[in-house]
Parts: structure tokens; sequence; C-alpha cells
């Protein structure tokens, strides 16, 4: 019986488990078959990894003050989060990872980093 590679069709020689006839087919049709289930994935984490990046920025010293319009103006988006930690107290903190923010009065955010 003779096996053909599934991305390019060319007739397979070696193992009779192989799928492909070298690593740029196989590499070539996963990534096809991952396109699209991966762009969500991608784009979620280059969110989380922007957002965590401003963070770490603005908050070098663990614990410190920001404004709203500061971190928008360094393109922090308020939807990508990681968890979120409330307090016995009622206030609520939203972390992506250790980097955290707790939203103050006035369009101000307590910045915190969690320590593990």
């Amino acid at each position: 019986m003779e096996k053909t590679c599934l991305e390019c069709g060319n007739k397979i020689y070696g193992r009779s488990d192989k799928k492909f006839c070298d690593d740029a087919c196989r590499n070539a049709y996963n990534n096809r078959v991952n396109k699209d289930s991966k762009n969500l994935i991608r784009n979620t984490n280059n969110r989380l990894r922007k957002n965590y990046r401003i963070l770490e920025a603005l908050n070098p010293k663990h614990k410190t003050k920001a404004s709203k319009s500061k971190l928008l103006e360094a393109g922090f988006d308020f939807n990508f989060f990681t968890s979120i930690y409330t307090t016995k107290a009622g206030a609520v903190y939203y972390f992506v990872y250790d980097q955290g923010y707790l939203p103050l009065e006035g369009d101000y955010f307590a910045l915190v980093k969690r320590d593990r």
C-alpha cells in the first residue's frame, strides 16, 4: 500500500506510520490546520502581555497610584485581565498575572504587585 503526504500528496518513504514526506510539509500542514483557532488565543495573549508590561512599567516599586488617562495613553485595555480578587472589605482588585490594579475614586488606580 502506497502512502501519500497529507500536505503535498507526494509518495512517502520510510516508516509505515509516517504522515508527511518531510518536516516542511508537516509544519505547513499543522500551521494551516491551526491557523483559525489560534488567532483568538494569540490576540488575547498579546493583549495580556501588553497590559502586563504597562502595569510593570508604571509600578516599579510594587505599590503606586496611576490615573486612568495615563494607563489608556500607554495602551492599557481594561477588558483583558487574568483574575479578580475581592478583599474581605469588598475591594475588587483586577490582576494581569501578578500585577494588579484597584479602581479608586476620581479615575485613579492603585497599582500593586502580588507576592507569591
